[in-house]
């Protein structure tokens, strides 16, 4: 079965979104919009290609989500992009994959607000921002591309990113591969994800 990378990714976003009964309260509110210390990482399995997409806020990796405009802030901006621009540092692969960095990408974008969101999440947004504060929240958006010589042998991550970020706390990690697609949550005190079963 082949994956093409822009399917994988955009299932990927349905199934993030699809209703989960067992989700907690608190997965629950980590889906909405500008969430501190939460992120998003979509992998993607193509053959020996592994794209993946990391979506998080400007606060868990600079300190900040407004635009730079001291010399400190931007230093800090420069310092982030270049970190991030390094996933073999941030994701920790098996060896034996043999994976190489293909592509990086990183990128600063202004959050999309979500104007359907739930009246209870309208209300717990007004509580921490007023709408003027939200409208000013940047985000990292980063793509990865990576070629793997052993796909089969990427069985476990460990998640250094947290260790490079002091603000990140959890991620959702999506994977899709020619065998499975899951979902699984990663923290500062769970940093390690077992792959095993889909590779």
């Amino acid at each position: 079965m082949r994956i093409h990378i822009a399917t994988a990714f955009a299932a990927l976003a349905v199934f993030s979104l699809a209703p989960d009964a067992a989700r907690s309260e608190e997965e629950h509110r980590e889906l909405g919009p500008h969430v501190h210390g939460h992120g998003t990482l979509n992998i993607a399995v193509e053959d020996k290609r592994v794209s993946m997409e990391l979506e998080v806020p400007g606060m868990d990796i600079v300190g900040f989500e407004h635009a730079a405009t001291s010399d400190d802030q931007k230093a800090a901006l420069e310092k982030a992009k270049a970190e991030l621009a390094k996933p073999l540092a941030l994701f920790k692969l098996p060896a034996s994959a043999g994976c190489s960095v293909q592509v990086a990408n990183v990128a600063i974008e202004a959050e999309h607000h979500h104007e359907h969101e739930d009246a209870d999440h309208d209300e717990d947004a007004a509580a921490d921002h007023d709408h003027d504060e939200h409208a000013g929240h940047n985000e990292f958006h980063v793509t990865y591309a990576l070629d793997c010589t052993e796909p089969t042998n990427l069985t476990s991550i460990t998640f250094d990113y947290f260790k490079m970020f002091a603000g990140a706390h959890d991620l959702t990690v999506n994977v899709v591969t020619a065998k499975a697609q899951s979902k699984y949550e990663v923290s500062r005190d769970k940093p390690d994800l077992d792959l095993a079963g889909i590779m």
